[in-house]
């Protein structure tokens, strides 16, 4: 039998989550997070957005995610969610490094075919 996870409520009723939907919910958010971040480190390598507006452009995807995960739990986050925060920091650094490398290995790709078109057509 699984165990328990407690939290207070504001209310300072004691609510207990079923430990199996946590981690369930967790494992869902993580591959939503990785998946934001590989696909949206390959647009911004396409549009070629590097330094501050690439790591703009991963923190304006990061909150679009947030956003979208509690519009589609509605008014009810709290029964899917412990907190909105952890929803939004888990995972941040690791989804940062997985959209530099994405966007990093697709501004490469991009920049070595135009390169070598450039020398093919003169």
């Amino acid at each position: 039998m699984l165990g328990k996870i407690k939290t207070k409520q504001e209310k300072g009723e004691i609510i207990a989550y079923s430990e199996a939907a946590v981690v369930n919910n967790a494992a869902v958010v993580e591959y939503c997070r990785i998946s934001m971040a590989a696909l949206s480190g390959g647009t911004a390598g396409l549009l070629g957005l590097t330094g501050l507006c690439g790591f703009g452009f991963y923190i304006f995807a990061v909150f679009g995610l947030w956003a979208m995960l509690l519009l589609k739990a509605g008014g009810q986050w709290k029964k899917y969610f412990i907190s909105r925060r952890n929803l939004l920091t888990n995972g941040f650094f690791g989804g940062l490094f997985i959209f530099i490398w994405y966007g990093a290995r697709i501004l490469i790709k991009r920049i070595f075919r135009f390169k070598d078109l450039y020398i093919f057509f003169n």
